[in-house]
């Protein structure tokens, strides 16, 4: 709507531009009544303004068969009102300045548009025009105006800039935010004094972020205002990670779409509503929300509306109550308010009383003696600002000095005016510092204010923050939370989220087909964390390191060995000591009764040296208990390797010695020579040196280390002797069994020999024993898992070593104990000469 009208504006200038020069006039003469301004004062300079005195405006039937009355406006806006006293104040204070435009006095023309865009062209009309019906032979000049103020509304503010952008005459608006009008290809010539939404969208979303709440809902006017700004605003809360339930727009002039956005609002469970909204259309939304009891809603509003006095009402605390939103600052300009109550109505209306001569005034006469609001102007610096700005730009340009005045014969144009408000840098009385950016804003700086109720139940936009963006990162926004107060009077933060927070221990799952701000928490796997809160996903901890119970912080894995201390290991070290005390007690029973045939017949330098390394073979279990070291890893596999072999060397030659001795009974056979005492233990220690060249290869080349086992269990380290070279192990244990099994043929071939006690039988079953074990230890070692693995290794060296003990001396040591009839060299013998036993 605002397009056409501007463009039918420019052809009906154009149309009667052109037939003015077709006809040859000797005039320019306007078609129709100038339109005059509501507040008028004559000046060297003259500054326009715009303003929505008042509200409402009644459009007349357009009968098209007929001229058209004029258009009616009604319900004066008191805050628009403001801004009029505010402009005609800053300017009379700078007639009266003698540094600034010392000689040069400035008139101002103020219009009210009545807050419609059909008006506001009306108004940008006669700015440009003037009041004169002929201007004239030429039809084309200077405007009537140097510059305009205005408007309050980005949208009327896009009319009146685009309108007068080809004429380059500058426009300076005190709170058109929006972020459209930064382009200074369409709007050269604009300016303003007030921060783009940019700046104050971004802001919202991270007040949103600030007080943790992701799921919100947005409701904003239907217009160049509040659609940029919520475009700006979205694209933001993406960023800061917040989701939006619902976007709902209306404009004023659309009550039924209204009535299906309280609708929205009503069923949502966003309990936070981001308003971008102008302060008519809050204004509507606020008469339906109250209507219809909708309550407990966390409003964030913008600027247009959050501090509009327009909104407080008897009912509108309930709804509004707890409100949070960026306010422009106060205006506190020392002498404005004495202006605005007194000075305005005797010197510029001139009306002490309510007279006759100001009837054209009347429904403005209502509003005098009235201060209530004046503490809460804040626009009002915004207007203050930019007649300074346009004073300051003339200044410059009239080449005006304190000494010689300015140069009145310096012609202004509007372009000079733009060009110089470019460059414009100054401060006012109340300290704040006045410039534009580079397209054409100022600097942005917010309050963050809240709806409280005071101690007289009135209610206060309490400053409880602000948002500088001239400052640093991190000290933009600062926040007094404790001075919040909430929805419903509460003290404690509301909360609006899709789905509860993760806690530590957990992360985000997105629900299928909703937004990112609706998930499940799920717990982390074992051996992952998420030591925040709200985790997208879960960190795998370090390979030594291991999930707690909760999964919220790593921890050191429990290192796992077979220890002394541990009851596994005790039985095994009990066992262990319990057969080294039993190969002691057969050790002393062969002592003390050495001298019988029983124990010579048993060969007994051999029979001593298999029960020293049976004592050996017990002990080297106990390297395999504790804490593996580089020093124990390389003494368990050696010492089990060579005691094992000594202990199977002397089996084997106590083996040879009964098959040879039984041999030596036949007629022509004397082979004890070639197997006597010092081949055996020639032959023990040939076989034993074997062993021990095994070892110090493999100890050599690739020997035994400690390992930390990280794979077999995946919350515990198995801390365990890695073999080095499995050739070397595997060598070393082919080595015994190779032994093993040759004792052992020998021994099967012996077992039938004649003789009351033959001990090639006892030999046989031992190595039966000792292979069957060896035999099962393989694949019990291979599946047993951590520490259990060692003990499988204890337990076979155990068996083993028993069954060697019990099978070969047990039956000797109960015929010594029990049986000493039997313990003679008659019954060994038996049938055999004993000449031909060598003991």
């Amino acid at each position: 709507m605002p397009h056409v009208v501007t463009d039918l504006v420019f052809m009906g200038l154009l149309f009667t531009f052109g037939a003015a020069k077709r006809k040859s006039a000797p005039l320019c003469r306007i078609l129709g009544n100038p339109e005059p301004p509501l507040l008028s004062k004559d000046g060297d300079m003259v500054i326009g303004g715009a303003f929505s005195i008042h509200s409402k405006i009644t459009q007349p039937p357009l009968t098209f068969t007929e001229k058209p009355t004029h258009l009616t406006c009604s319900r004066v806006n008191l805050r628009e009102f403001r801004f009029a006293q505010t402009m005609i104040f800053a300017i009379e204070e700078i007639n009266k300045k003698e540094f600034l435009l010392p000689n040069v006095s400035i008139g101002y023309r103020i219009y009210d548009n009545c807050g419609s865009t059909l008006s506001s062209m009306r108004a940008v009309m006669g700015l440009m025009n003037g009041g004169e019906l002929t201007v004239g032979k030429i039809c084309s000049g200077q405007s009537a105006v140097h510059a305009v103020i205005g408007e309050s509304e980005s949208s009327s503010t896009i009319v009146l800039s685009r309108t007068t952008g080809p004429f380059k005459i500058p426009v300076i608006s005190h709170s058109a935010t929006c972020e459209c009008l930064s382009d200074r290809n369409k709007y050269p010539s604009f300016f303003r004094t007030i921060a783009s939404d940019l700046y104050q969208s971004r802001a919202l979303a991270q007040l949103v972020k600030h007080f943790g709440w992701t799921w919100v809902g947005a409701v904003n006017s239907d217009s160049d205002y509040g659609n940029n700004g919520m475009a700006i605003f979205l694209s933001a809360a993406q960023e800061e990670g917040v989701c939006v339930e619902y976007i709902e727009k209306f404009h004023r002039a659309e009550p039924e779409k209204l009535t299906k956005v309280v609708e929205v609002i009503r069923k949502s469970t966003a309990k936070v509503i981001v308003g971008f909204l102008a302060h008519v259309e809050m204004n509507n939304l606020l008469k339906q929300l109250s209507l219809h009891n909708v309550t407990g809603r966390q409003f964030i509003g913008v600027e247009a509306w959050i501090t509009a006095n327009s909104l407080v009402t008897p009912t509108s605390f309930s709804v509004l109550g707890g409100s949070l939103g960026f306010a422009v600052q106060k205006a506190n300009i020392s002498g404005m308010e004495d202006f605005l109550i007194k000075d305005f109505w005797e010197t510029e209306l001139k009306c002490k009383d309510a007279l006759s001569t100001c009837n054209e005034y009347q429904d403005l006469l209502d509003f005098k003696d009235y201060s209530d609001d004046v503490a809460e102007l804040r626009y009002s610096s915004n207007i203050y600002k930019a007649i300074y700005a346009l004073a300051h730009s003339l200044h410059s340009i009239l080449r005006c000095s304190e000494s010689n005045g300015c140069d009145k014969t310096v012609k202004v144009t509007h372009q000079q005016v733009v060009e110089s408000l470019k460059r414009v840098n100054f401060t006012i009385k109340n300290g704040d510092q006045v410039w534009f950016d580079s397209t054409g804003a100022a600097v942005a700086r917010y309050e963050v204010v809240n709806w409280q109720r005071g101690s007289d139940g009135s209610v206060q936009f309490q400053p409880v923050g602000y948002y500088d963006a001239s400052l640093p990162p991190g000290q933009k926004f600062v926040l007094k939370t404790e001075a919040i107060t909430w929805p419903g009077g509460k003290t404690e933060l509301p909360v609006s989220v899709c789905s509860e927070r993760c806690q530590p221990g957990t992360h985000k799952v997105l629900q299928k087909g909703k937004p990112v701000c609706c998930y499940d928490c799920v717990q982390c796997t074992e051996g992952e964390i998420s030591n925040s809160t709200d985790s997208n996903d879960c960190k795998k901890c370090p390979d030594e390191y291991w999930s707690n119970q909760h999964r919220d912080a790593c921890i050191v894995k429990n290192i796992e060995f077979l220890s002394y201390t541990e009851v596994m290991g005790v039985i095994l070290i009990f066992f262990t000591l319990f057969g080294v005390f039993l190969t002691l007690i057969v050790v002393i029973l062969f002592i003390i009764y050495k001298d019988t045939p029983l124990v010579k017949a048993n060969n007994s330098e051999l029979s001593f040296l298999l029960l020293f390394s049976l004592t050996l073979c017990f002990l080297c279990s106990l390297t395999f208990i504790g804490q593996p070291s580089e020093w124990s890893c390389m003494l368990r596999h050696t010492a089990f390797g060579i005691t094992f072999v000594l202990c199977i060397s002397c089996i084997l030659g106590k083996t040879i010695v009964v098959l040879m001795a039984f041999k030596a009974t036949l007629p022509g056979r004397n082979v004890m020579k070639w197997f006597g005492p010092a081949q055996q233990r020639i032959s023990v220690l040939a076989f034993t040196l074997v062993q021990v060249l095994i070892c110090i290869l493999w100890l050599t080349i690739k020997p035994p280390f400690p390992f930390k086992n990280m794979k077999h269990y995946k919350d515990k380290i198995i801390l365990e002797c890695a073999l080095g070279s499995p050739v070397g192990f595997w060598a070393v244990l082919s080595y015994i069994g190779l032994l093993a099994l040759l004792c052992f043929i020998l021994a099967f071939l012996a077992r039938k020999l004649p003789d009351n006690f033959n001990e090639a039988k006892f030999i046989t079953f031992s190595m039966l024993i000792f292979c069957a074990v060896w035999i099962t230890f393989i694949p019990a070692y291979a599946s047993s898992p951590g520490k259990f693995t060692v003990a499988v290794e204890i337990f076979a060296i155990l068996a083993s070593s028993y069954g060697l003990l019990f099978c070969i001396f047990m039956p000797k040591c109960v015929i010594i104990l029990f049986r000493p009839e039997q313990n003679t060299r008659k019954h060994i013998m038996g049938k055999a000469s004993t000449n031909d036993i060598r003991y």
